[in-house]
């Protein structure tokens, strides 16, 4: 089977594994550092809106700003122009580590968005009710906003997912690694047609999986 797939596709089972292993590293750690971004923001987007809790019009204006811009660059340009950033955090501008960086930053106002679409699906009456038992900000998103929105948020988490499963296959310009990669440099390069095909049933197996166990995971939330 290894002399099979090395003879028919031009790469061995080892190589497939580790793009499939470089990739899962890529979309796991920048979901999970987008994530973190993004919940602040959105939380942000969601409080300083004219008529929020915390109203700020300013402060929400200039936020809203900032992510339609960032959201505006297409994932290829964004990795160009954080190169010189890249390079101060992680000392390169190559490689899967590196990729980090662009697509955190790629990945963390679309999320915000998903989040703040999330979270004003919450009917107003409840807020309100929050705010006349004398519930703080704080308590209002512990235990009404976030509870409330939390199958709502798992839809949006996989859209993220699937949205960084796409852009790790872009980040293989910048020899990033993972499935990306393995198609630009084996096989659009080397012209070699198995390889591509493989990559691309690889890439729908992977975001298939992804959407099923998000909308397994958001439809038990609701029926809860």
């Amino acid at each position: 089977m290894t002399d099979f797939i090395a003879s028919y596709f031009g790469i061995g089972p080892d190589q497939l594994a580790r793009a499939a292993v470089d990739t899962l590293y890529m979309v796991g750690w920048s979901l999970v550092l987008g994530t973190i971004v993004a919940i602040p923001l959105a939380l942000a987007l969601v409080l300083w809106r004219p008529g929020g809790i915390k109203s700020n019009p300013l402060a929400h204006g200039f936020i809203n700003a900032m992510v339609n811009i960032v959201r505006s660059l297409p994932f290829i340009i964004l990795m160009v122009v954080l190169m010189p950033f890249t390079k101060q955090v992680v000392g390169t501008r190559i490689g899967t580590t590196a990729a980090l960086v662009p697509l955190t930053v790629f990945i963390a106002p679309f999320m915000a968005r998903l989040l703040e679409t999330s979270l004003l699906e919450v009917p107003r009456g409840i807020v309100e009710a929050a705010q006349s038992m004398g519930a703080s900000t704080w308590q209002i998103i512990r235990y009404f906003l976030l509870p409330e929105a939390r199958a709502s948020i798992v839809l949006g988490l996989t859209t993220g997912t699937v949205s960084l499963v796409n852009a790790t296959a872009m980040a293989g310009v910048i020899g990033a690694g993972g499935v990306g990669d393995l198609a630009l440099t084996y096989g659009y390069q080397a012209f070699n047609t198995p390889l591509m095909l493989l990559t691309v049933v690889v890439l729908i197996i992977l975001v298939q999986a992804i959407q099923s166990i998000g909308n397994a995971i958001s439809r038990h939330l609701r029926t809860r």
